[in-house]
């Protein structure tokens, strides 16, 4: 079966031009530092997020990690939301691995941090406590229905981190993303951070990797980080290739999958016992759920039920609570595939 898949922009396969450039990248060993196509993905990333340096690396959990574990050492703290991925899906690697505190501030509706909650988290010196060494924020916002900040917000952070002497680190997985929404540059958007982890394999559609950036001293640090988590590729040109094409190519186009997106939602809106969440879409995610009614005069019909029928109709959705979905639109959804998980839904829920 031909499947419309909208679990994730991370389903998106590398495009017919990407794997030419993969095919034809020039290579060498990343781990001597003599992959060109490696240096040339790391140098592009850095111009584009108006930082010194670039890393390339396999994941972007791997790229928050890394960062983390550069601004921290044992026992220090970092503040964070409670609906952060790094928090919740990075299997609490900053924790297991780097043994760093995480103090869970309270995510706002818009994935912001109160200002006030960040201050107040701020630990005194005092040898009870760990030592706060960074603030982390993430654009867009996963979890709080993909939500993009602008610049004054960031900077705004970024004034109360230098204040209290913090770093400030953004993990940036869909930055594009967050750029279109707001019509701002991923520049504009990164200005205030420290450093920002971006992936390649979202929205941009490479098949792999991400790129954390920062200062020259900082990808110092970062780069034995990424060596003791494993993660040197060796003749890596292979999937940079991909990822210069991403940033060349994909960027532009990202309007189409947060429009998609919209016509998405207004469809489902349409759909009787389906109910969107507040706001949705802000990007590329669209949030829904099965009304109470829905629920209860079905037997009580699940999210995950549903989610099964429509699978048998080539349509797959992400599950994310006992009623709720997220769909992502990405370059592989056209507009055909819009009104296609439409219907299938309206088929489904009649």
């Amino acid at each position: 079966m031909d499947f419309i898949d909208l679990r994730s922009d991370t389903v998106t396969q590398p495009t017919p031009e990407m794997r030419q450039a993969m095919a034809q990248a020039m290579v060498g060993d990343d781990v001597y530092g003599e992959d060109p196509t490696v240096n040339r993905l790391q140098g592009m990333a850095a111009a584009i997020t108006g930082k010194e340096a670039g890393l390339f690396v396999p994941s972007g959990t791997m790229g928050n990690l890394a960062a983390i574990l550069s601004h921290c050492t044992r026992g220090d703290e970092v503040i964070l939301g409670n609906q952060a991925h790094t928090f919740i899906f990075e299997a609490g690697g900053v924790s297991a691995l780097g043994g760093v505190h995480s103090y869970q501030v309270e995510n706002q509706a818009d994935g912001t941090l109160k200002l006030e909650d960040i201050r107040a988290a701020i630990r005194d010196d005092n040898p009870h406590f760990p030592i706060t060494r960074l603030i982390a924020l993430e654009n867009t916002h996963n979890r709080c229905g993909g939500v993009a900040f602008g610049p004054d917000y960031g900077r705004a952070v970024g004034e109360l981190a230098r204040q209290f002497n913090l770093s400030l680190h953004l993990d940036g997985a869909r930055l594009f993303n967050a750029a279109e929404a707001v019509g701002a540059s991923p520049k504009e958007l990164c200005t205030p951070f420290d450093s920002v982890t971006f992936c390649l394999s979202k929205g941009l559609c490479a098949p792999v990797g991400s790129v954390v950036c920062g200062s020259q001293e900082f990808i110092r640090r970062a780069h034995r980080v990424r060596k003791q988590l494993g993660g040197g590729m060796r003749q890596a040109g292979i999937l940079a290739a991909a990822g210069i094409l991403a940033l060349e190519t994909m960027p532009g186009r990202l309007a189409e999958d947060h429009a998609r997106a919209r016509r998405l939602a207004h469809g489902l809106s349409a759909i009787p016992g389906l109910v969107l969440d507040p706001g949705s879409p802000f990007t590329n995610m669209v949030f829904l759920s099965l009304t109470e009614a829905t629920r209860l005069n079905n037997g009580p019909l699940t999210a995950q039920q549903v989610a099964t029928r429509l699978a048998e109709l080539g349509i797959r959705v992400g599950v994310t609570g006992p009623y709720r979905f997220r769909l992502v639109t990405h370059y592989w959804i056209d507009d055909a595939a819009v009104e296609r998980a439409i219907s299938a839904f309206a088929q489904v829920m009649s």
